[in-house]
């Protein structure tokens, strides 16, 4: 059979990779009729169907899905062929994509001991990111990354704390923004812990590490996640509110795409978080 074109496999990985010809067509800098157009000829070459398209939305086929397995594939390669030529100084790092709230807290200390540490090009970044430049994530839940590899690093829950000697005479309340149905909130909190009518008043914020922030500098009890909190509990800069704790209902998770050049490397990474 004849080899597809480079045009078509293009515009259909961009596209498998956004679920979207617009996107798509902002990103190979075309319209997303061209796109569209692309795409088709690349189903007339293969005879198949690779998006189920539902309005705006594109869903891989399962021929789809077989196709975008062998074409990063060998996307990876021609990338990692271009890189290597490219290099002078050594072979180009792994990009590790990481949520703020992960860094600091909760991934910065682990990476202590990791043999690999020189591979890495650590980044801090929120969702949405596109992880054609980035090797691996670690973020709060896997829903904006569909068909990649996911692996649960850990299971958090939310906990409420003050500066010591406060309690809950004032709140911070946190806004996780209108992406988080599920949102950890002081209503959520007094009803779990049957003390009726959370306050409204208080502090606002938009970052969970403010909030934080802000029940250390005293300026009232937060509800923040164990796993940010943890080392300031154990300076005894604030302390753990009596209560309930509120379980997040996604885990923390490692993404990367399945056809990575690095996949010892991110093996590697993966086993010692887990062992950290």
């Amino acid at each position: 059979m004849a080899l597809p074109p480079l045009t078509a496999l293009r515009a259909f990985e961009t596209a498998a990779r956004h679920g979207s010809f617009t996107r798509a067509g902002a990103e190979l800098g075309v319209t997303p009729a061209a796109v569209s157009l692309q795409v088709r000829a690349l189903e007339a070459h293969f005879g198949k169907e690779v998006f189920l398209r539902q309005g705006n939305r594109l869903t891989l086929t399962d021929a789809g899905r077989a196709i975008q397995l062998r074409v990063d594939l060998a996307f990876a390669e021609l990338a990692g062929l271009a890189q290597d030529l490219g290099q002078e100084s050594g072979p180009a790092r792994m990009v590790l994509s990481c949520l703020p709230s992960l860094a600091d807290h909760w991934l910065v200390p682990r990476l202590a001991g990791f043999d690999r540490l020189g591979d890495l090009d650590l980044r801090v970044e929120d969702d949405p990111v596109d992880l054609s430049g980035a090797a691996v994530r670690l973020t709060y839940g896997a829903h904006f990354y569909p068909d990649h590899r996911v692996e649960t690093l850990f299971v958090d829950e939310i906990i409420a704390v003050a500066a010591p000697g406060m309690g809950r005479e004032s709140l911070v309340h946190t806004d996780w923004g209108p992406s988080h149905a599920a949102a950890p909130s002081w209503g959520r909190w007094y009803h779990a812990a049957e003390l009726g009518e959370a306050p409204g008043q208080g502090l606002r914020l938009g970052q969970t590490a403010l909030a934080l922030a802000a029940a250390r500098a005293g300026l009232g009890a937060a509800l923040v996640p164990a796993h940010l909190a943890e080392a300031d509990l154990r300076a005894g800069l604030i302390a753990r509110l009596p209560g309930p704790a509120l379980p997040l209902p996604w885990p923390y998770v490692m993404i990367w795409k399945p056809a990575t050049r690095r996949a010892r490397l991110t093996a590697a990474l993966l086993d010692h978080l887990r062992r950290a």
